[in-house]
């Protein structure tokens, strides 16, 4: 298998170079008359090692080829903990709500319904007439 530095570098890896080169300029790292010469370089550049070359002196990494990429920001456990736990916590009281607040919606309904139609209710004494919807004659029991 081939080494690093005898890849293939492709056009976005030199512009990245190319980039860095004129940050470095930027910042007072490189002259112009170097600038120039080290921007074409890069872009004549067929192999990460002729890259990594052009940038040896410079403060940062050197570039990698696709697919080994390291530089993925990892997110300390700290800042997952802080952000999973009130999630939990917001997510459990929504379950609560929603449960607790569709039983309490029936139990409203009930109650309403208890208050409506047993207010209206009267004590059934027996042998006494109700006027109802029969003219006021006694029911057969």
């Amino acid at each position: 298998m081939a080494g690093r530095g005898a890849l293939r570098a492709s056009d976005a890896d030199r512009e990245r170079a190319a980039d860095r080169l004129r940050r470095a300029a930027a910042e007072g790292r490189l002259l112009t008359d170097e600038l120039e010469e080290r921007l074409e370089a890069a872009f004549s550049a067929r192999t990460y090692g002729q890259l990594d070359a052009v940038l040896t002196d410079l403060p940062g990494r050197r570039l990698t080829p696709p697919g080994r990429r390291r530089d993925v920001a990892r997110v300390p456990p700290a800042v997952v903990a802080a952000i999973a736990v009130p999630v939990v916590i917001v997510s459990i009281l929504v379950v609560l709500l929603v449960v607790t607040g569709v039983f309490a919606g029936w139990l409203l309904w009930l109650a309403a319904g208890w208050w409506f139609f047993g207010r209206h209710r009267r004590r059934c004494v027996p042998g006494r007439r109700y006027p109802g919807p029969i003219g006021g004659r006694r029911l057969a029991p």
